[in-house]
């Protein structure tokens, strides 16, 4: 893994463990059980040289006192709104005690673990350890798991620690965690094969008639829609954006190029030029184009395309980073993978946050179902992004493409052994620390964005498409959401009560375009749909209003959640109608101000910067 900062030698390691007495030994106990998801299935016990890359979350020490800082630089009524803190800083407030170092060290070398590393803030420990050796250490039994997809992972559904340690280490990964990162994309469509959603009217204004056509929407009608038309920046190379790739995801730059010098030719070049950051072996921006290998595979990397092409046609000329994060495929069985690396977001984070310069808004258009993880490890990543709002990051997160959790009740059932109804949230859109962007369709007015399954005009079969939509079950409701979300909540009447939390934390957050992108893949003009998508396109506007705040000397919008519940709302074009309908349901009404389908709406540009340089 990059980005760590020390690798302890036996020797080494034997020092720091003996620097105080040894603890006696205690016994075994189950620190963490989490069901197997309902599409994951037992099929043999794991190889026992099988190797894993375990990454250890030791508790953060004054993790509180991140939060505090994180929401007193965050909230724009607060005196230190903007003052955001330093690499050094947040390392300080997360690092673990030196009691809790010295006693999983002893742990580690007592169990024959003798070579480990640290994260950047000695909060996570990463060991490189064979099943075999794994199931010792945590006194459980490792097997193959495969999806119904045909994909394989290595997993344990529960684990244990001496009881000395279970209040000194939170979570355990790879273990009971079947999370994995799927794209929120829908249907690559070749161009002119579309089908215009029930009941569209073309536009009426004639500015916006001219540039925006459902069946291929372009660059110029999201700046015309959004407001960023004809935007000069005035900071030119210090705002800057990035995008993360997961899953060998990795831009096209051919095919990059051809976009761009369709729909935007100053910016063609760049998609050259773009800075590609490899993470834990994660491919780079590949400079050929797409090979038969990989389109005879299923990594045809059209979401890293997609990203890559949205940002640099929107921001361009602003300096833009590709993060591509190695982990999968993550196991299989027939190839005998020497190591089995599939936390993404694990690792992604715990490298940018080894990164003292970094872009100061990133994109990121992955997610999965939040009950196919284990809380703790819910909790850990989330806490990490936390880090990167309190060194002034913007972290913007699709919000998915199943609404509710899939189309029909036979997708939506708890995974606590109940196997009971409910609707299904998704990580790391529940995340409280990021901004999770829904997405609309149709131009005037713009709806939240819904297509039912079924064979289109074209005569191919189009796929059921509904924005991410839900409240979390790990996540308490925020505070920023008071104001809004208590609200909702009780217009519903009672509907849905026993399928949701409604304590919990509400998203999306905003929304913004998300169907038939015009998109260039694999050599041809085509469209493509989805909320990975609409976060690219949101990412660009935060980063647009960075640039003119910047240029008026003013700090970064930085986490922008606080910023937008209590002031930035305004600067949104509220989307009142559209349909959400899924889990057998007709979905979470679209409603005036803030709902779980569209969040405060779309941008408009000029009165978001209005709104930032007046706090």
């Amino acid at each position: 893994m990059l980005g760590l900062s020390v690798v302890l030698s036996v020797a080494f390691a034997a020092q720091a463990a003996f620097a105080s007495p040894l603890h006696s030994r205690t016994p075994y106990a189950v620190k963490e059980s989490h069901p197997v998801p309902r599409k994951w299935t037992p099929v043999s016990r794991a190889p026992g040289d099988h190797m894993l890359h375990m990454q250890i979350g030791l508790k953060q020490e004054r993790f509180d006192e991140l939060e505090r800082h994180l929401y007193e630089v965050s909230d724009p009524d607060h005196p230190r709104y903007g003052q955001h803190l330093s690499t050094e800083d947040v390392y300080e407030l997360v690092k673990p005690s030196d009691e809790a170092l010295d006693l999983v060290h002893e742990w580690l070398l007592s169990n024959g673990v003798d070579r480990f590393d640290y994260s950047p803030a000695k909060d996570w420990v990463n060991i490189y350890i064979s099943v075999e050796s794994a199931e010792r250490l945590l006194n459980t039994k490792y097997s193959v798991f495969q999806h119904e997809d045909g994909s394989y992972l290595v997993r344990t559904p529960d684990w244990s620690l001496p009881l000395h340690l279970h209040d000194l280490i939170d979570t355990i990964q790879p273990t009971n965690s079947f999370m994995r990162a799927t794209p929120q994309k829908t249907d690559w469509i070749q161009f002119g094969d579309h089908q215009a959603p029930p009941g569209y009217k073309p536009p009426s204004n004639e500015t916006i008639a001219r540039v925006c056509n459902i069946e291929s929407v372009t660059l110029e009608c999201f700046n015309t829609l959004y407001g960023s038309l004809g935007y000069r920046q005035q900071a030119v190379g210090k705002a800057r954006i990035g995008f993360n790739n997961y899953l060998n995801q990795t831009p096209i730059r051919p095919d990059i190029f051809q976009f761009l010098e369709l729909y935007n030719p100053p910016a063609a070049l760049s998609a050259w030029t773009f800075e590609s950051v490899e993470i834990a072996n994660g491919p780079a921006a590949q400079y050929t184009p797409l090979t038969a290998e990989q389109l005879a595979g299923s990594d045809i990397s059209e979401e890293a395309v997609l990203d890559a092409e949205t940002i640099l046609g929107m921001t361009w000329p602003q300096p833009v980073t590709s993060f591509s994060t190695g982990g999968s495929p993550p196991f299989n069985p027939d190839l005998n993978t020497p190591t089995d690396t599939n936390e993404p977001y694990l690792t992604w984070v715990n490298y940018v946050l080894g990164q003292k310069d970094l872009p100061q808004v990133i994109s990121s258009s992955y997610g999965d179902d939040e009950q196919t993880i284990p809380k703790s490890y819910a909790e850990r990543v989330c806490n990490s992004f936390a880090q990167l709002g309190a060194r002034g990051i913007s972290l913007l997160c699709s919000s998915g493409d199943g609404g509710l959790g899939g189309l029909d009740d036979s997708a939506c059932y708890s995974n606590d052994g109940q196997n009971k109804s409910t609707f299904l949230p998704a990580f790391p859109a529940s995340c409280p620390f990021v901004t999770t962007v829904g997405a609309t369709m149709q131009f005037e007015p713009e709806v939240a964005v819904y297509r039912s399954p079924g064979v289109g005009s074209d005569g191919k079969q189009h796929g059921f498409y509904a924005s991410g939509s839900g409240f979390s079950y790990y996540f308490p409701r925020p505070s920023y959401q008071d104001a809004v979300v208590p609200a909702y909540v009780k217009s519903l009447n009672g509907a849905y009560t026993g399928l949701y939390n409604p304590e919990g934390r509400g998203y999306p957050d905003v929304s913004a375009q998300g169907l038939y992108f015009a998109f260039f893949w694999n050599g041809e003009l085509s469209t493509i749909s989805g909320t990975s998508a609409s976060c690219p396109l949101m990412s660009s506007i935060v980063s647009l209003v960075n640039d003119a705040l910047i240029a008026s000397g003013r700090p970064t919008l930085g986490f922008l959640n606080p910023w937008l519940y209590s002031k930035g709302y305004r600067g949104f074009t509220d989307v009142t109608s559209g349909n959400s309908s899924s889990c057998g349901t007709d979905g979470f009404p679209v409603t005036e101000g803030w709902d779980p389908v569209t969040g405060f709406g779309t941008p408009i540009f000029p009165k978001l910067v209005e709104l930032a340089k007046g706090h």
